[in-house]
């Protein structure tokens, strides 16, 4: 066993139940940009406004944008309200994500919101994602769509990651679960990571495959950001063999997990929002990754929408997964 390896042993009990141990997000601090993050891109494509609490990344024909938070964290509850761009937003990307690659460059971690632009007239798409120990060809997509429309107003996307699971939230409304296995190993995202956000041209697979690209006719496209929540156990970014975890006012700070009247929430919104799981991909497993729980219903439903995908018939398949790049 390495030194990281042990490293982890002693201390991840530490953080989750630091992470644990508290209830709910609304009471966290809400950071200013220059508190807990950093420009990463873009030049003046990435705006800070004059309350200092508010961000807007743009993406042109030059560049897109985006910023890093100034520490690593290991496990916590990760916040931000966004406002997405409107109109004509095919092959736009704006991204909410975690990621320590520019540490461990083949063997990292990731766990992502990334939104998916789309042509006039179509909605804007989720799609939620995790890496573990550079697991990036076990691919762990799910796909959705909103019940509001996220170009309207703020709306508030959150992370929560303990060493037993990662929880994907959307205005408080748990969206997905992952649940840590012993079956998926390494695969499960574990060491410290950073926090970013980003906007950019991801033309070649954002929308339909990369049939509809970015039109630049219609940039800037503008993606606005507020409410930073970053709340959790921080990590030495040289030795990493060193944690410090916040100590919230309020008791009732972070979520412990997702309650029965949540878990119902989260239930009926996958069934009338989601448009795309990995465990039910038929094209690219013909059987499940090992941590699936398979629901008939579920697969049913997806199969209706997408009989090739999810029935395992023939047809075309974009089987490309993007790699995000940090800076484009």
């Amino acid at each position: 066993m390495n030194k990281m390896q042990t490293f982890h042993l002693i201390l991840v009990l530490l953080c989750s139940v630091f992470v644990l141990g508290h209830g709910f997000s609304r009471n966290l601090p809400i950071l200013s940009f220059d508190e807990g993050y950093s420009h990463l891109f873009g030049d003046d494509n990435l705006m800070v406004l004059k309350d200092g609490k508010s961000v807007h990344l743009s993406l042109d024909e030059r560049t897109g944008s985006g910023f890093v938070s100034q520490d690593l964290y290991l496990h916590g509850f990760f916040s931000a309200s966004i406002k997405l761009p409107a109109d004509y937003t095919a092959g736009v990307v704006v991204a909410f994500y975690m990621s320590n690659g520019d540490i461990f460059e083949k063997n990292h971690d990731e766990i992502d919101f990334e939104f998916l632009g789309n042509i006039r007239g179509k909605e804007w798409r989720i799609q939620t994602n995790i890496y573990g120990n550079g697991s990036t060809k076990v691919g762990r997509e799910e796909r959705y769509g909103l019940w509001f429309d996220p170009t309207d107003d703020f709306h508030q996307y959150s992370i929560l990651w303990t060493h037993a699971h990662i929880i994907f939230y959307v205005d408080d409304v748990p969206i997905r679960e992952i649940k840590r296995t012993e079956s998926m190993g390494g695969d499960y995202p574990s060491k410290p990571m950073t926090l970013y956000a980003t906007i950019w041209d991801a033309s070649e697979w954002a929308t339909n495959g990369g049939k509809y690209k970015v039109n630049y006719k219609y940039a800037p496209y503008i993606a606005e950001f507020s409410n930073f929540v970053l709340h959790g156990c921080t990590a030495d970014p040289i030795e990493l063999t060193s944690l410090k975890c916040d100590d919230a006012s309020n008791a009732n700070a972070i979520p412990k997990g997702i309650t029965s009247s949540q878990r119902a929430k989260m239930e009926s919104f996958r069934k009338k929002h989601m448009q795309y799981s990995y465990c039910y991909d038929k094209i690219r497993y013909k059987t499940p990754p090992s941590e699936c729980v398979v629901n008939s219903k579920e697969a049913e439903r997806l199969k209706k929408f997408d009989p090739v995908t999810f029935g395992g018939g023939r047809g075309h398949h974009h089987g490309k997964r993007h790699r995000r790049a940090v800076a484009i």
